[in-house]
């Protein structure tokens, strides 16, 4: 039995890998204080968070065969999202449109968490009920814990989208109960991987990374490089895997052959190549995002983007309009990686 989701080698170096090289970042903590430097943003924001959320794309629009398989879901996903940006940007100014955001934000990193793990026991045949609800309840205990302390401690140095946007303040004690809570799940947890075997290892790692690196960057320490550096890197680089793998599989088989994805990933054995030009585009695609967002709403790196102008009463329609791949990629996903709701998904992984 395939106890791997893609190969040793893979899942060490986009779970593993990542983790350690985000942790070692952190070393660097101290050297930049309360400030994120500009490298951080550009490999943490544009070249990985901004580049994963497009890559959904390569799995549904540049997909032909997916595309024909619910065209209605891909095409009011879209709109619905616009749409319901704009009347809450309306109604509640972008302090609400940005605090609805983060939330919905948070729910979606603490679910595709929990998704790696969901996607480990399935390929490992593990089918006990109690099994499922400690591992849930692992990897759910990993990203609250520094969630409630997160909100207990308000306000930090950071924030997860725009300063304001943590808007529910609990008291300090929540925290110290959610840490025994924590650690009595932990327990749990490792006592029945030390009494049920076959040991899954990409499991296991999927949830010790996600433990380090949630607390590391969000108790343990208090910028906004050090949780930029451990929460964005091991959301969006195991998923930009995930994807581009399942994406070339699905370019191979006849339905999908003639999509945009299998023009630009090349046949079989060019698998280099795909890598490049499935990067390169994502990252083009995310400058030209966030050039138009620095260029009209932000205004922080002229020295990378230009100078533009203040969007004014426009800022209603082009905010929305610039989160709105960012919402539909939050939906989609959870759509996309489900074997009941995606027949290819076990045949294409």
């Amino acid at each position: 039995m395939k106890r791997w989701l893609f190969s040793p080698a893979i899942d060490l170096t986009v779970f593993g890998g990542t983790a350690v090289v985000a942790l070692a970042l952190v070393l660097l903590g101290p050297h930049y204080g309360s400030t994120e430097p500009e490298w951080s943003w550009i490999v943490g924001v544009l070249l990985v968070d901004v580049a994963h959320v497009w890559s959904t794309a390569f799995v549904v629009y540049f997909d032909p065969a997916e595309l024909r398989r619910r065209p209605l879901l891909y095409a009011g996903v879209p709109i619905a999202c616009f749409a319901g940006g704009v009347v809450v940007y309306a109604f509640g100014g972008p302090l609400w449109f940005w605090r609805i955001v983060a939330y919905l934000a948070v729910f979606h990193f603490i679910r595709q968490q929990y998704g790696w793990v969901m996607l480990y026991r399935a390929r490992n045949g593990e089918r006990d009920k109690l099994g499922r609800w400690i591992d849930g309840a692992m990897i759910y205990a990993a990203t609250l814990y520094p969630l409630i302390y997160w909100h207990a401690h308000l306000p930090r140095q950071f924030w997860w989208m725009k300063t304001g946007d943590f808007a529910i303040e609990l008291p300090p004690w929540t925290a110290t109960v959610a840490g025994y809570l924590y650690l009595a799940v932990i327990a749990a947890y490792l006592a029945r991987a030390v009494t049920t075997g076959p040991v899954s290892w990409g499991k296991h790692l999927v949830v010790v990374t996600t433990a380090a690196c949630w607390y590391v960057g969000i108790v343990a320490t208090n910028s906004d490089y050090t949780f930029t550096v451990t929460n964005v890197f091991i959301h969006g680089i195991p998923y930009l895997a995930l994807v581009y793998i399942y994406a070339r599989n699905a370019a191979r088989e006849e339905a999908s052959a003639k999509g945009t994805t299998a023009l630009l990933l090349g046949p079989a054995g060019s698998r280099g190549r795909g890598v490049i030009v499935f990067l390169a585009t994502l990252w083009v695609i995310a400058y030209v995002e966030e050039l138009i967002w620095d260029r009209t709403i932000w205004h922080d790196r002229e020295w990378l983007f230009g100078s533009g102008g203040d969007a004014g009463d426009a800022a209603m329609f082009i905010v929305p309009l610039l989160a709105m791949p960012q919402l539909a990629h939050y939906v989609l996903d959870a759509v996309l990686w489900r074997r009941r709701s995606n027949p290819r998904l076990g045949r294409l992984l």
